[in-house]
């Protein structure tokens, strides 16, 4: 039986007994947690294992742990890190080995709580323009640089046993808006877009899964490319994507409609699973109920990012902590 083309999330600590019937009848493919989620590291673990009974599978369970001001555990139950930028810039010429072990941490405390997930690395590159809720959350500023960093964040994470999921494709990083609020649109040229932006995904095309990206291209389309059939056939044609697409929040105020109608226009583009989360119950069923079961080619997909997952190779705590504090200069936590 194939899984439902949805990642959903719950309201509180534990499940209602209407979350668990709404996820039983239609077995999302996976879940998202946040900070209203989380309270100790056995209550996180008991709410785990309710997600994958109710789902009546071992479902994806992710979470936005890029460390900074996008962070939903904080200590004592995980370290409190540097956002991305500023870690990059203490470590200066140690940054990739510093984001590499970085990843390998967050990894290990992701996967201590039955958490298999990470919405990270985050692949867009900065600029001048870039909006303050995103830019210190980007790796850097020039296309190498991001990739290099990027692959060693998505390393660390598939050698921990937890499963990277790259945002926001194909692009966010010419963004001048939030996109909880608003609905950036961006008039930079085709070529200079390939050149860059896309070219960033185009170099991370090997991980197993994305996230979209509320943002309209002017240059392909009169569209946001969670909702865009042209670019999901850009990321799928030219940059070369074929891994698993999940959108980034439908609920978002970027996008317009009921939360039926945003489901639906993302899944006629071509995204493989609809993301929606704090929203009402109403909501979360009219979500799965539009979006039904993944495609053919969402199921397999979906397989191939869940075979992705291995058991962590050994890592030495202390010593990963102790490297990492040298090649920061002891600057290693926010």
């Amino acid at each position: 039986m194939a899984f439902g083309a949805t990642i959903l999330d719950a309201e509180g600590l534990r499940l209602t007994a209407e979350e668990k019937a709404l996820f039983k009848d239609t077995r999302p493919f996976g879940f998202i947690l946040f900070a209203r989620n989380i309270d100790s590291p056995d209550q996180v673990r008991a709410l785990c294992d309710e997600f994958r009974e109710a789902a009546g599978h071992e479902c994806l369970i992710t979470i936005d742990q890029e460390g900074g001001r996008v962070q939903r555990i904080w200590a004592p139950m995980a370290r409190n890190w540097k956002p991305p930028l500023d870690h990059v810039r203490a470590a200066g010429a140690g940054a990739l080995p510093a984001m590499y072990l970085r990843a390998r941490l967050i990894a290990d405390e992701l996967r201590s709580l039955g958490i298999n997930s990470n919405c990270a690395p985050v692949v867009d590159i900065a600029t001048k323009g870039t909006h303050p809720f995103l830019k210190n959350r980007c790796y850097g500023e020039t296309l190498d640089d991001v990739v290099a960093l990027a692959r060693a964040t998505a390393k660390g994470h598939l050698d921990t046993g937890v499963l990277p999921v790259m945002k926001h494709m194909p692009g966010h990083g010419r963004s001048t808006l939030d996109t909880h609020h608003d609905l950036p649109r961006v008039k930079d040229a085709a070529e200079d877009l390939r050149a860059t932006d896309f070219a960033a995904f185009a170099g991370l095309r090997n991980l197993p899964m994305a996230m979209t990206a509320h943002l309209v291209f002017e240059a392909f389309d009169d569209r946001p490319a969670t909702q865009s059939p042209v670019m999901m056939n850009l990321i799928r044609s030219e940059i070369g994507y074929d891994g698993l697409v999940m959108t980034d929040d439908l609920s978002m105020n970027a996008l317009s409609g009921t939360a039926a109608d945003r489901t639906r226009a993302a899944l006629v583009a071509g995204v493989d699973v609809a993301l929606y989360c704090n929203a009402s119950l109403a909501d979360r069923i009219a979500v799965a109920e539009e979006a039904g079961e993944l495609s053919e080619a969402g199921q397999r997909r979906a397989l191939a990012a869940l075979n992705r997952l291995q058991e962590a190779l050994p890592l030495d705590i202390d010593a990963a902590e102790e490297e990492l504090n040298a090649l920061m200069g002891g600057e290693v936590y926010g």
